[in-house]
């Protein structure tokens, strides 16, 4: 098993990296639009569509979508996911009451939509919006910080949980998960804010809005695994689907991020930090 995803994770590594920092911002949202539209295909199962002509079909759904949107501003979607991880965050903490009210087929599709289609949103305006932050103005950094936060807030949140993991976040949902391993990742992502900071020559009223933006992102980005996490339990599924040899699917690696790009990217452009960009 560890073999095989070390080799699944060198071959992807630099297709990631050639996707993110190589290509030129259309180039981008495509090459972001086609890992959601293969995440749109794996949801489609955890919504319950277990033939291939209907999860093809709901993935066909989502990039239509996707390329609706390539012209929209990128604001207002924010606000939408926003407003939709607060909803998350309620029915996380209710599991499992409450899942007969979205447990229909349709409306874990709908859920689908509401996570996939803002975390390409807020990825694309991350990437083609104006940005200034410090003596920083390079959005490849910003992309490459979104992604920090996550991985940070992993790892933090794996060492901590641990060593001091006894009460559990979740237990219904994700027993592996604990309060201490939550704390463990927010402390791990304030020192990364604090660093960039310090690497931007940010001002100190900059600094603890950075700080205060990536502790909110660290916290939703939990939310997002989380969310995907009580899916699969609903569903009876360990992964989203065997796309990546060793590693799961593409929503067991995208998870967390689903839901702190928007996230994130909403915050910083009501900061005053991303200025609205186009394609």
């Amino acid at each position: 098993m560890l073999k095989t995803r070390i080799i699944t994770a060198l071959i992807l590594a630099p297709i990631a990296i050639g996707g993110i920092f190589f290509l030129p911002p259309l180039g981008f949202a495509l090459f972001t639009a086609a890992i959601i539209t293969l995440g749109a295909w794996e949801w489609a199962n955890m919504s319950g569509f277990e033939q291939q002509p209907a999860r093809i079909g709901y993935a066909a759904v989502v990039a239509i979508i996707l390329y609706g949107l390539l012209d929209v501003s990128a604001v207002p979607v924010l606000w939408l996911a926003l407003l939709w991880w607060v909803v998350c965050f309620l029915l996380v903490r209710s599991y499992p009451a409450g899942s007969e009210r979205w447990g229909s087929r349709p409306v874990r599709a709908l859920m689908g939509v509401l996570v996939l289609v803002p975390a390409w949103v807020g990825l694309n305006h991350l990437r083609a919006a104006g940005f200034q932050f410090g003596n920083t103005d390079n959005n490849l950094l910003l992309i490459l910080y979104v992604f920090c936060v996550v991985w940070v807030a992993d790892i933090g949140a794996y060492f901590a949980g641990r060593a001091f993991g006894k009460a559990k976040l979740a237990p219904r949902v994700s027993p592996g998960k604990s309060w201490a391993g939550v704390y463990g990742g927010l402390v791990a992502v304030a020192v990364l804010a604090l660093v960039a900071s310090l690497l931007a020559s940010a001002s100190l009223t900059e600094t603890i809005m950075l700080v205060v933006a990536t502790l909110v992102t660290g916290l939703v980005s939990v939310l997002g695994d989380l969310l995907e996490s009580m899916l699969k339990r609903f569903r009876g599924i360990k992964d989203s689907s065997a796309l990546l040899p060793g590693h799961g699917g593409i929503l067991d690696r995208i998870d967390s991020l689903t839901a702190a790009a928007p996230v994130f990217a909403l915050i910083i452009t009501q900061l005053g930090w991303l200025t609205v960009g186009h394609l």
